[in-house]
């Protein structure tokens, strides 16, 4: 009987930090997207009271174009791999490549397009007020 408890305590935490990760889903993300986000962590900050620090691995598949959308806190960007091409209000278009980072100011809209044979896989931290979502489709 003490197997079967524990068992069910293991199964019932690991669905409990499975669904951790799936807060605030994004919004420029669907199911046809061929952008996947990947939330690695979110951490309450400290030194910011009232925001998260999030971690996300995203992939963008080979030949695809994300959703045009903003995120309502800043993001921090570096380029693992994959070529794209990215646009961002205000700016010129840039091409990225392995190694590459950037920044993306909070509410501005954006979007990449992958140009390569692989996909493009990016680490990005969100500083973003606690409750507000990832990302929201931008016209």
């Amino acid at each position: 009987m003490r197997v079967r408890a524990a068992l069910v305590a293991v199964v019932t935490l690991a669905a409990i930090a499975g669904s951790a990760g799936a807060q605030n889903p994004p919004a420029a993300q669907t199911a046809a997207s061929p952008l996947k986000r990947t939330v690695l962590q979110t951490k309450a900050l400290a030194t910011v009271p009232g925001h998260d620090g999030i971690t996300v691995l995203a992939e963008l598949a080979v030949g695809g174009t994300a959703p045009r959308h903003t995120h309502p806190g800043e993001e921090l960007v570096y380029v693992l791999d994959g070529t794209a091409t990215f646009d961002m209000a205000g700016q010129p278009t840039i091409s990225l490549r392995p190694g590459d980072a950037f920044f993306i100011p909070a509410n501005t809209p954006h979007v990449a397009k992958n140009t390569g044979t692989v996909p493009v896989r990016l680490l990005s931290t969100y500083i973003i007020e606690t409750g507000k979502p990832l990302a929201m489709p931008a016209p």
